[in-house]
């Protein structure tokens, strides 16, 4: 797999077409990161480590829903192993006009836009959330 996160994105937009309420993927620290931002700004439930059959790390995501619909309407991956984006704290780019989030990995760690311009850091545009 060449993109991890990408493959949790896919899965997380795949999940909410079918309405599912949960979905597993494979766990990395970066992924529990971005699933850590996701959570604070109240697109997902929540998270649960786990592990598979044969033992390997795995993390449950309880997707949101609101009346039948999911929470999440548009989810990005904007950074790509063959396309790094990067932005300074005042280059961060706006999502629907404020309404949406952008996750960024900062040198302070994974965060929302907004704590990383009010940290003014910047760093990798990871994805768009909105």
């Amino acid at each position: 797999m060449n993109d991890p996160l990408g493959d949790m994105l896919t899965r997380i937009r795949n999940a909410q077409l079918r309405g599912k309420s949960t979905v597993t993927t494979p766990a990395s620290k970066l992924r529990a990161w971005v699933l850590d931002v996701l959570a604070d700004e109240g697109y997902i439930r929540g998270y649960d480590k786990s592990a598979d059959a044969n033992g390997h790390p795995t993390i449950v995501i309880s997707l949101k829903y609101y009346e039948g619909n999911p929470v999440i309407r548009e989810l990005k991956r904007v950074s790509t192993p063959g396309r790094r984006v990067y932005a300074g704290s005042r280059d961060l780019p706006s999502v629907r006009q404020g309404l949406g989030v952008s996750i960024v990995s900062t040198p302070r760690g994974v965060m929302s836009d907004a704590a990383a311009r009010s940290a003014n850091v910047g760093g990798e545009v990871l994805c768009t959330v909105f």
